[in-house]
């Protein structure tokens, strides 16, 4: 075993790659693998001081003849005073055609989920794309989430495996149509995760578990990794429509894109500082897939959005099991539509609902959304979630239907638009069923206008409620469960894109 010692970053030659916030440091050489038959080993250490770059790439010189590259590493976790970060170090890799921003070189990312990888032609460690391992400079991608105020001192093990590869496999996708039920409500969970990224759910459970809870299709979105799509081929079926994207999970923030080209990988190595989402979203439209920023207001490090909503296609606005931040989510949407209709716009951003789930207990299916879609198609669902014609539900268990009436006949539903006159009687109608005890809401762009009887044990009821467009531009419903204390409204059991009123 060789070793190498990358002490301080300054004390290294490093300069700025194409990524925004990132360093390289010194390079670590194999002697010549030809004619070799064992494994040859180096490891590197070295410590990042606080306030480290995004990203810190450590090049490995690669020579012919290498069957596997494997990877491990360690860094130490010291303790640190209450309410200060402590240290957590992601990783991943890069081969040869390099760590540009765009990801032509990228081979996995595995963030804080593993401590070791490999990958070779015919197979590689989830998260991680099988492959040769060609000669030339690597990059071992080290992301240095958070540093404590001693550093962070780390420890890689780089081991080169000889010998002649064996074939890589040639992917398989699952299909972009199940057999559906024609024009109907489909629900789908669209931001999950597997032992792909950080999930502990294998694929096979993921989609035994949306089957149980009702679902019609998934969304598969690993962190920052699209080295999933290609093992979902078996687990799809005509009741299950398995579509194919990512997490991006960047440090200002995550976005989902939804619904992909099968092997679309989208680049992640940026902040809104940079002005570089503009150009993924519209990679990951050009790759027929919906731009999704996901729980734009949670609490953890880097989730909170901060890239604008002018690139979305929609926004999860609730994410899991309902919480403050959830809440806080929905109000900031509803003051979207606020503003669009304020300023006589009509494009506005419809809202979703998915589980974000990755082990038990998280509940696959809690919440789904619940989309009008012409077939279970990938294009058909993505057309009618980008056009609003969808609600989010607690469980399959909910049901909705929203619509508003005129009085010649006129009719809209969710997403739609009803076509009258300003001061034209309007009735709006909402049906629902499976929310026992839950109180409906009618929120418009004035507030909430109708407040319900709490359901009966049954959970079934219907709600009518007359308006007018001058009154209310929009109708949207909100079924939330009894409150535990106070005016504080409870949990949502469901809720709707809205209706529009007016011409």
């Amino acid at each position: 075993m060789c070793e190498d010692d990358h002490a301080g970053i300054g004390r290294r030659a490093v300069f700025v790659t194409g990524a925004a916030a990132a360093l390289t440091l010194a390079t670590v050489s194999f002697a010549s693998a030809a004619g070799g038959t064992g494994p040859r080993t180096r490891t590197v250490r070295g410590t990042l001081p606080p306030g480290s770059p995004d990203f810190v790439y450590v090049p490995v010189e690669v020579p012919r003849g290498v069957r596997e590259l494997h990877v491990a590493y360690t860094y130490d976790r010291p303790a640190v005073p209450a309410g200060t970060q402590g240290n957590a170090l992601d990783i991943g890799l890069f081969d040869e055609q390099g760590t540009g921003l765009g990801g032509r070189g990228f081979r996995g990312w595995s963030g804080g989920a593993r401590t070791e990888f490999f990958v070779r032609a015919d197979a590689a460690t989830p998260g991680y794309l099988p492959g040769p391992v060609r000669a030339g400079t690597w990059h071992i991608a080290l992301g240095p989430y958070t540093v404590a105020p001693q550093g962070l001192s780390y420890e890689i093990t780089i081991t080169l495996t000889h010998g002649e590869p064996d074939e890589a496999p040639r992917p398989v996708y699952p299909p972009e149509r199940a057999k559906g039920r024609g024009r109907a409500w489909y629900r789908g969970d669209c931001h999950l995760h597997s032992e792909y990224s950080d999930g502990r759910y294998t694929l096979a459970e993921i989609a035994e578990l949306a089957r149980a809870a009702g679902l019609d299709f998934i969304n598969s979105s690993e962190h920052n990794t699209h080295s999933a799509h290609a093992h979902w081929a078996d687990l799809a079926g005509d009741d299950l429509l398995i579509l194919l994207g990512e997490e991006v999970t960047t440090r200002n923030g995550h976005v989902v894109a939804l619904g992909t080209d099968p092997g679309t990988f989208v680049d992640w190595r940026y902040r809104a500082r940079d002005n570089r989402f503009g150009r993924f979203a519209r990679q990951i439209r050009r790759a027929g897939g919906l731009v999704v920023p996901a729980h734009p207001h949670a609490t953890c490090i880097g989730c909170n959005w901060k890239f604008g909503f002018g690139e979305a296609d929609a926004v999860e606005v609730w994410n899991g099991a309902y919480t403050p931040d959830d809440e806080v989510a929905l109000a900031d949407w509803d003051g979207m539509l606020v503003a669009s209709v304020r300023d006589g716009r009509r494009d506005w951003i419809p809202a979703m609902g998915s589980s974000d789930s990755h082990r038990s207990p998280d509940v696959i299916g809690r919440p789904q959304t619940v989309v009008l879609a012409d077939d279970l198609t990938r294009e058909a669902i993505q057309e009618g979630i980008r056009a609003g014609r969808s609600y989010v539900a607690e469980s399959s268990k909910v049901t909705l239907s929203l619509t508003a009436s005129g009085g010649r006949g006129e009719h809209a539903g969710i997403g739609e638009r009803l076509r009258v006159a300003a001061d034209t009687p309007v009735t709006v109608r909402l049906e629902v069923t499976g929310a026992p005890r839950c109180t409906v809401r009618l929120v418009t762009d004035q507030g909430v206008l109708f407040t319900g009887d709490p359901l009966p044990v049954s959970g079934a009821g219907v709600v009518e409620w007359r308006t007018t467009a001058s009154y209310a531009a929009y109708v949207r419903a909100e079924v939330r469960h009894e409150a535990a204390a106070g005016p504080l409204p409870g949990a949502l059991a469901a809720f709707t894109n809205p209706v529009f009123l007016g011409s």
